[in-house]
């Protein structure tokens, strides 16, 4: 198998800017599901609703929706923190190594997923244990 070579600074620059443009796009995304889990409940409080009885099937499915919403959330603040320290890795010089077996990350890795911290065959290893 070949080694994968080291990325060039105009590659690293690249992976920068594909970095914070999904760290930005997904922080909009973050703020406008907690938006939309929160606005329920907010109407709710400021007396919005009519006194009619509402169904529990209706009150059913809101909760089931905001909590798949935050759990969304949830997810895609584990993504924005991987980003964040993608980021440091970057400042530090370490972007794209391994961190199990110290090898460089191949780049097609790297373009699907930027914020990847090991090899395919590390993250292999690590994900059947």
């Amino acid at each position: 198998m070949r080694k994968p070579k080291a990325l060039t600074k105009e590659e690293l620059q690249l992976f920068k800017q594909r970095l914070l443009d999904l760290r930005a796009r997904l922080r909009g995304d973050v703020s406008q599901m907690a938006e939309v889990a929160l606005g329920k409940n907010r109407g709710a409080a400021s007396g919005e609703i009519s006194s009619m009885p509402i169904h529990m099937a209706e009150l059913g499915t809101d909760n089931y929706e905001q909590e798949f919403t935050l759990s969304l959330i949830e997810a895609s603040s584990g993504v924005l923190e991987q980003i964040e320290l993608a980021l440091e890795r970057l400042e530090e010089g370490t972007y794209g190594i391994c961190e199990d077996c110290g090898c460089q990350i191949p780049k097609q890795r790297l373009q699907a997923i930027p914020y990847a911290t090991m090899c395919v065959k590390c993250a292999s290893k690590y994900e059947q244990t």
